[in-house]
């Protein structure tokens, strides 16, 4: 905040640079007399007004803290040179650290802190912890229950009519100062926000509201336009436990006909059945849950009710009757959808495999966001030996820019490596010098339009498939909740392409250079068109452009 920032001298900008992941640092003020302490003040009077930055010599000012690598996540000042510093920890609960950089002390304050906020006279401590709160002097460690406060007795009035009309307000302000285009695609928002004011009256919850501002704002005609949330009531989750498998009705019980294989070591790809000690196969019978005997009289996630997450002991069965019946431990999932994805993709790699004898790699991508770039990571530079790539996109969701992608699968190798034992090493050594071929649907939209137009405008290979979604407009900075904690989106960046000088992407979508439609009569026959017309244009351009063996010089001589 403001006076955090007045009191260490520091400018917004150089206020966010301060927690990062692994190293502390601070942006002094330029008269700063100590080389890491801040002291703008006089006579103990934080000065109000506007914070100036002078960027002469800022470089210089910024200075790394004596603080271990550590997560920290949170900075507030406590006095001159003396904050509080919130740091995560994976292995235990969180600590929110004193930190004095006179005497570079570093104190234990308070252990399992969720959130903290520090009085404007610095003073006095708010945190919470453990879903509780209390107010505590700065000055030392509070001791167990002081400060306690007591909430038993808080009462919130809601007036949802008043609410309701401030957000309506403050939406229409929202997409007034953070859309993109100023002009807002031509469309008078003042005469809009007038029109659909007369609805208001007639709201009486607020999905009302919701479906009003999504009425009011479609005038855009653009995508990354989202209302939502809010005082609405909120369905609870069943807490159903999921074995990731698929069943059928055979003599009176549940057999099992599919067992959906995932990543073990990620905790998103669990599959319960296939878990080291776990002996079940295709083809058994569930018998019994928890000592309950199963019937397929009864609906099958009504035994799993409440066990998501929480370990549970099955029974299965060769046959029906339950002879020679085998008990294990299993911890059920609350959601499969992830798990059948890459069991997909993970077939799809099989297939490429068998199709090509080997020689193409695989490369799905669900997204632009961490798991994209975390499974990109993973299969590109495990597949160095293959000649050609083909990199799945489809129900790409989209996320970050998809930079990152593009460049990697653009690169080829410059120059070469030879040693005395084994084959020639190239370099950059993260390269597939063969064919790339990538397939899109639909379903992919955002960063997943983004992705397949800077593959094709890098001139990196063959687009196979169908037309994107066509959403190159989204968001970039995050905009203010509403009073209730609903919130919405207003596209506050558009793509455009500098080659043609024209909007690109946002409702057109990015089309294939061969079109191919995924055929449900196919899909069922256990086919994909899609990849099978990618395979053979990355055998056909292989075919035609084999990948060349560097042509390695003689050693040299020397007289």
């Amino acid at each position: 905040n403001a006076g955090t920032r007045r009191a260490f001298g520091m400018s917004a900008f150089a206020y966010r640079t301060l927690v990062t992941r692994n190293v502390m640092a601070v942006v002094l003020g330029k008269d700063c007399q100590s080389p890491l302490i801040a002291s703008p003040q006089e006579n103990g009077k934080i000065e109000d007004g506007p914070i100036t930055v002078d960027p002469e010599g800022i470089s210089e000012r910024a200075v790394r803290l004596p603080l271990p690598p550590r997560e920290y996540v949170a900075i507030a000042a406590v006095k001159p040179g003396v904050f509080f510093i919130h740091e995560a920890r994976a292995d235990g609960p969180s600590l929110l650290h004193k930190f004095d950089v006179t005497t570079r002390k570093q104190e234990r304050f308070i252990e399992g802190v969720d959130g903290f906020l520090v009085s404007a006279d610095h003073s006095k401590l708010l945190y919470s912890r453990f879903g509780q709160y209390a107010i505590v002097p700065t000055e030392a460690p509070p001791k167990p229950g002081e400060g306690k406060l007591d909430l038993s007795a808080l009462d919130i009035r809601v007036a949802p009519r008043e609410e309701w009309k401030q957000i309506y307000r403050e939406a229409w302000r929202l997409m007034r100062d953070y859309f993109y285009d100023a002009n807002h695609h031509g469309q008078d928002l003042v005469a809009l926000e007038k029109h659909y004011a007369a609805y208001l009256p007639n709201v009486v919850t607020r999905d009302d509201l919701n479906n009003l501002l999504r009425e009011m704002f479609s005038h855009m005609t653009v995508s990354h336009v989202g209302v939502g949330g809010g005082d609405s009531p909120q369905s609870q989750p069943g807490n159903v436990g999921l074995l990731g498998a698929d069943y059928e009705i055979n003599q009176g019980r549940y057999r099992i006909t599919r067992i959906y294989r995932g990543d073990n070591s990620d905790p998103l790809l669990t599959s319960p059945l296939t878990q080291p000690g776990v002996n079940v196969k295709a083809g058994d019978y569930l018998i019994a849950v928890d000592g309950q005997e199963i019937s397929a009289a009864e609906n099958l996630f009504h035994y799993f009710q409440g066990k998501a997450g929480h370990p549970a002991q099955i029974k299965v069965a060769a046959n029906p009757i339950g002879d020679g019946a085998r008990a294990f431990i299993v911890i059920p999932i609350p959601g499969e959808n992830t798990l059948r994805l890459m069991d997909w993709a993970e077939n799809n790699r099989r297939k490429i495999d068998e199709m090509s004898g080997g020689k193409l790699a695989y490369i799905f991508l669900p997204d632009t966001g961490q798991r994209g770039y975390n499974l990109f990571q993973r299969d590109f530079y495990a597949q160095f030996d293959k000649q050609g790539v083909i990199i799945d996109e489809r129900f790409n969701s989209g996320g970050a820019p998809a930079d990152y992608f593009v460049e990697s699968l653009a690169r080829k190798p410059l120059s070469y490596y030879s040693f005395r034992e084994g084959e020639d090493m190239p370099f950059p050594v993260a390269t597939i010098p063969g064919p790339r071929v990538m397939i899109t649907n639909e379903l992919a939209g955002s960063g997943g339009d983004t992705l397949p137009w800077m593959f094709r405008q890098a001139g990196i290979g063959t687009l196979v498939g169908k037309r994107t979604w066509g959403g190159g407009i989204g968001g970039y900075i995050n905009l203010p909740d509403f009073i209730d904690g609903g919130g919405m989106g207003a596209p506050n960046r558009g793509f455009f392409n500098p080659q043609k000088g024209v909007w690109d992407i946002e409702n057109n979508g990015v089309a294939p250079d061969i079109e191919v439609e995924l055929d449900p009569a196919a899909v069922r026959a256990g086919r994909d068109p899609q990849l099978e017309r990618a395979v053979q244009a990355a055998l056909e351009e292989l075919k035609k452009n084999p990948p060349a063996a560097p042509k390695r010089p003689k050693y040299p001589t020397y007289k």
